[in-house]
């Protein structure tokens, strides 16, 4: 699996997804919202930024990551 996100875009989403969880479990936001939110958080923001691929840059064909001297993929 080729990761396609880079170090800035891991952190941003890292940092959006601890913001939700943060205003869930302080109840600034809740109900339906909150529930939608936060697996977002989880799901979207947070285990992309874990595993370094996002599924939607790939239906994209986009990277953000940074191409190393040893990278020879396409």
């Amino acid at each position: 699996m080729i990761k396609n996100m880079g170090t800035a875009d891991r952190v941003v989403r890292i940092a959006v997804a601890l913001v939700i969880a943060y205003l869930y479990y302080t109840g600034r936001i809740s109900g339906t919202l909150g529930y939608v939110l936060l697996a977002v958080a989880i799901a979207a923001f947070f285990l992309t930024s874990v595993f370094g691929r996002c599924p939607g840059y790939v239906l994209l064909g986009i990277s953000t990551r940074k191409r190393s001297g040893g990278d020879h993929a396409p």
